[in-house]
């Protein structure tokens, strides 16, 4: 059986199914990895959360960081992957998309953001540390921009992007949720990512132990591969696109 026709027919006989998403599913819309072999953190160094609030100099190197780079992921658009799964969502089969990617990928393919968990925040906007006040990104761009200006809240909290930096705690709600999800889910679909940040990485594990399928297209091995009910070392986009076709 080839593993496009494999794949699908998991899908068909799954009702609740959740989508586990990490970077690989976004590297084909151009976005780096982070943790790949050439990923951007083998070529800088992640800012801890405690050094971006305590260090003004940390502060400025973060956002001068995000303004380079938001290029990229500005002019990112969903692929065949994001869109697979808007389309297994609209027929009723996909329920949630839990994510690492900070990207909003999945929302702009037209899955409800209501329905995407994002476990590492979202790096389109910014958000107040003190008083969560929503913030968008254009105007503290243009600010630092022309005249190096670091953003401050109306309330003299810290703006940072909407993102979990390493040493900052995971959202509660979302990891909750997710948690939730995966022990509902018939089948745990993840795409994309290596399942080696923690608690996240638990996810699968949760969905076997609750009787839930476990399929896994992604380009390396993981350590799940060996409990998994399918494993796929293909490219997500074609792949999952050719499966949800043949549904």
């Amino acid at each position: 059986m080839s593993a496009v026709r494999a794949l699908c027919e998991l899908l068909e006989q799954s009702e609740l199914i959740v989508a586990f998403s990490g970077a690989g599913i976004s590297t084909e819309s151009g976005i780096p990895d982070f943790r790949g072999k050439d990923g951007i953190w083998t070529k800088v160094q992640p800012i801890e959360f405690q050094d971006f609030i305590s260090s003004e100099q940390m502060r400025r190197e973060s956002w001068r960081r995000k303004i380079t780079s938001s290029d990229v992921m500005d002019q990112a658009t969903p692929n065949d992957g994001h869109n697979a799964l808007k389309t297994l969502y609209e027929r009723g089969k996909l329920k949630r998309v839990v994510t690492q990617n900070v990207d909003g990928l999945h929302q702009a393919s037209g899955v409800p953001a209501e329905h995407v968990i994002e476990l590492h925040g979202n790096a389109t906007y910014a958000a107040c540390l003190s008083c969560k006040k929503r913030c968008e990104l254009e105007p503290i761009v243009t600010a630092f921009r022309e005249r190096d200006e670091l953003p401050v809240c109306d309330c003299g909290g810290i703006i940072k992007t909407a993102t979990i930096s390493f040493g900052q705690s995971m959202p509660e709600q979302e990891m909750l949720a997710a948690e939730d999800w995966a022990r509902k889910a018939d089948l745990l679909l993840v795409l994309g990512t290596s399942l080696v940040v923690y608690p996240a990485a638990m996810l699968p594990g949760l969905t076997k132990q609750a009787g839930g399928r476990l399929a896994i297209l992604n380009r390396d091995p993981t350590a799940y591969d060996s409990i998994a009910d399918l494993v796929l070392h293909e490219e997500i986009g074609p792949t999952l696109s050719a499966a949800v076709a043949d549904i």
